[in-house]
């Protein structure tokens, strides 16, 4: 065997600890069997009879064994080392075992009062188990000391490191499945070391679970040669131990002494770097591989079948115990196997060298206050945004680049936040125009560092990696133990993280519901490069369709922004670093665009997250004869070439201009806060007059949000419609119906009587249409007259 996957022969446990500690597995096993199989009966004071049976058998047998010896061990150093730990667990399915520790340590008692040390409480821990109005089959919110949901497979790693950045004393215990670490996020979070610095961070313990099987498939890693896998680990830079065995005694001392390996490691790491803070090593971290049967302890065979240590141990062992007495006679001796009578007593109440094992208050994984991170949750201090503000001298006559313009109040709120705030991007912070934060910070980075390098430094607050995955796993990690952050990617890559955000928001969803869990900070997203400016990119980077995504999770926790230029960029994200439990996504152009407020006006205008441009509209404040409405930055710019258009030719027309900044407000109140009630919406968009809305992304959405609206049947929408290429500005609205002239002709095509009275002038804009084309065809840029163009008035 290498010496890097050492597997540690002493027995640091005297006879006392070790029977004291396999008692408590032996009781959280019992626990999580009982909580998959039973309604009552849970001390089996009689026979167990089909009534004593859950009619539905849910729930995850086959990792639980192994997730309950690493908790009880972690609890011994918790205890030994005074450590402050939480347990972020990968094989998230394996939830039965997490809430049989946390029920045994006493938080799940304190949470849940019903649920308490006795027989009636064993009753209802056992009940709700993934029953109608209990609790899920995996780990969820509603399991204390969790961050980390049942179903976020492939991102358990991430959330972990993402936990231990600017938490210098936290030391997070991640189980890894061996299936789970077969997925593309999981495998490429191994290398998050290279971002740790173990002087401002705290330290991840990676434990791979290896029990060789998925639902019904072996793993890959369980099956190549321990060379190959160990090689692969000291390769990402860890030093591997091993934990092997079939035999409870031999294993838990096995697992006691390398963990004392481990830990003494760690400590030896921490203080060499901290000090020598100034030339900090990347070092070799210890890593545990676990190594036992899928199914340890349960049924070794079920009808003539092999089930333990193999895939049929995955979920539950015994399908059949209401209606096969043989399963029935099986199911008790398992249970009866773990000796129940030595571990409660005649109340149900775990007996007290049971209670005595785990730590006490907040030591405790499951009340760690990491784990509810608004506990720990302090306020961002944020500079002024106004003063960060561009003077437009005017509407819409200056140059700016809104994200330019964030970038440099970003600098100073990570200047102004050195513990508790964090940039990440997918190698994008720069290109996206924020580069000013590296006025103040590098990005992190502990690995080699060469001449050439730029802005790189073992003490960065921008974490850059080329994985959505990585950045999104780390930041939800963050927010999640108590700090703020946000997210910058290039918008039509955004979806790799689909997933991803999918779990968080239904994680802050639920959390809304579960009183003892306090609000975190928002996960923001800022997506630049976006689909209307992708000159030099072309198709495969155009997909705005992020935004609909998000439309379908619960208006409570959503909110989207569409800010049109640089200082209603500014008092957007100050709002959203300000926000609690939502998920936030901003999307802004990073290429010099007209800008259109002054800093008080964009303060007003997204305060009221839309609003009629008067300054841009000609109906003097009577009813319209159209309405001409935008959300984006490049339908603005359009909407209101547009109605230059529309003033010149046909002064006579009374066309109303509304911008929309936050998306919600389109929505009827009744569906989502920021919505306008049905009376304030026809006010602004009328009850009855054309409405040509001009939208950054794909056309249903507006119709999705707009469809019980009176004036419903009059909106039409101009969007993306998956028209691009590598070309112009222009002729990529062009390409898909959204510039300027085609809108002035659905004004002459919707406004009643004024076909025939205008035909010329419609001419005149499908000629422009073509000389546009024409231009760009020849010449390789804008027309002019387009590129050029400013509001005149």
């Amino acid at each position: 065997m290498s010496t890097s996957e050492t597997s540690l022969a002493t027995s640091p446990l005297s006879v006392d600890e070790l029977n004291r500690i396999d008692a408590y597995w032996r009781a959280a096993n019992y626990l999580t069997v009982g909580q998959i199989y039973l309604l009552d009966n849970p001390l089996l004071r009689v026979p167990l009879t089909p009534e004593h049976i859950k009619p539905r058998l849910l729930g995850h047998w086959g990792t639980s064994p192994g997730l309950s010896l690493i908790y009880a061990h972690l609890n011994r150093c918790i205890k030994a080392r005074d450590l402050d730990m939480i347990y972020v667990i990968g094989p998230g399915h394996g939830g039965p075992a997490i809430v049989a520790n946390t029920w045994l340590e006493g938080t799940y008692p304190e949470l849940y009062p019903s649920v308490g040390h006795s027989e009636g409480g064993m009753r209802e821990l056992f009940r709700q188990f993934s029953f109608p109005g209990g609790i899920p089959s995996h780990v969820a919110p509603e399991v204390p000391g969790s961050i980390h949901e049942g179903g976020e497979l492939g991102y358990s790693l991430s959330h972990a490191y993402g936990a231990a950045f600017d938490n210098p004393e936290l030391t997070v215990a991640c189980v890894v499945g061996d299936g789970e670490a077969e997925t593309g996020p999981l495998a490429g979070s191994w290398m998050s070391n290279v971002f740790l610095n173990p002087v401002t961070d705290g330290t991840v313990l990676p434990i791979l679970h290896l029990n060789g099987y998925k639902i019904a498939n072996p793993t890959v890693l369980a099956r190549i040669s321990d060379e190959d896998r160990i090689s692969f680990f000291r390769g990402c830079g860890y030093e591997p131990y091993l934990v092997e065995g079939d035999h409870p005694a031999d294993v838990h001392q096995q697992m006691a002494a390398t963990l004392d390996v481990c830990f003494d490691r760690i400590a030896e790491i921490r203080t060499d770097a901290r000090r020598h803070p100034n030339v900090p090593p990347r070092p070799r971290w210890p890593m545990i591989i676990l190594r036992t049967q899928k199914g340890w302890t349960g049924p070794s065979e079920v009808d003539g079948a092999p089930v333990e240590g193999t895939w049929r141990a995955h979920q539950v062992p015994l399908p059949q115990v209401r209606t096969n007495a043989e399963h029935l006679a099986q199911l008790e001796a398992w249970m009866r196997s773990y000796r129940p009578e030595e571990l409660f007593d005649a109340t149900g109440k775990p007996e007290p060298e049971l209670l005595g094992l785990p730590p006490e208050g907040t030591a405790r994984m499951s009340a760690n206050p990491h784990a509810n991170g608004g506990l720990v949750l302090r306020d961002l201090v944020l500079p002024d945004y106004r003063d960060y503000g561009v003077d437009p001298r005017g509407h819409g006559t200056t140059l700016g680049e809104a994200t330019r313009e964030l970038g440099a109040w970003l600098r100073d709120v990570i200047g102004s936040n050195p513990d508790r705030f964090r940039l990440f991007g997918p190698d994008e912070i720069a290109s996206n125009r924020l580069g000013a934060a590296f006025e103040t910070t590098d990005r992190q980075w502990e690995a080699e560092l060469l001449p050439t390098d730029l802005n790189q430094a073992p003490y960065g607050r921008v974490m850059e990696v080329l994985s959505e995955h990585q950045c999104e796993g780390w930041l939800e990690g963050y927010l999640l133990t108590g700090r703020h952050g946000l997210f910058t990617s290039y918008e039509a890559f955004i979806h790799i993280v689909d997933s991803m955000f999918n779990q968080h928001a239904k994680w802050l969803d639920s959390c809304n519901h579960i009183p003892w869990r306090q609000p975190i900070a928002s996960l923001n997203y800022l997506l630049s490069s976006h689909v209307w400016r992708q000159d030099h990119n072309g198709f495969s980077h155009q997909d705005p369709g992020f935004i609909d995504h998000v439309m379908n999770k619960k208006p409570s926790i959503v909110r989207v922004y569409l800010p049109p230029d640089a200082n209603t960029l500014l008092s957007t994200m100050d709002q959203v670093l300000r926000s609690r439990q939502y998920v936030n996504v901003v999307v802004a152009g990073k290429q010099p665009e007209l800008q259109y407020l002054n800093m008080e006006e964009a303060v007003r205008h997204c305060e009221r997250g839309l609003g009629i441009w008067e300054w841009a509209s000609t109906d003097d404040g009577e009813s319209p004869d159209v309405v001409l409405a935008c959300a984006g930055d490049v339908p603005t710019l359009e909407v209101l070439a547009a109605a230059d258009l529309l003033r010149a030719h046909l002064p006579d027309l009374k066309v109303r201009v509304v911008n929309v900044v936050d998306l919600m407000r389109l929505s009827p109140d009744t569906e989502h806060p920021h919505g306008l009630g049905d009376r304030q919406f026809d006010t602004i968009f009328t009850a009855d007059k054309p409405v040509l809305f001009a939208y950054h992304g794909y056309p249903t959405l507006i119709h999705r949000l707009t469809y019980r609206r009176t004036n419903h049947e009059n909106i039409h929408v101009r969007g993306y419609k998956e028209e691009g290429t590598t070309t112009t500005p222009f002729d990529m609205v062009m390409l898909n119906d959204l510039d300027r002239y085609r809108l002035v002709m659905d004004v002459i095509d919707r406004v009643p009587g004024l076909g025939a009275n205008a035909a010329g002038l419609r001419q005149q804009m499908v000629d422009a249409r073509h000389a546009a084309r024409e231009y760009t065809r020849s010449y390789g840029e804008d027309i002019p007259a387009v590129a050029g163009w400013s509001w005149p008035h």
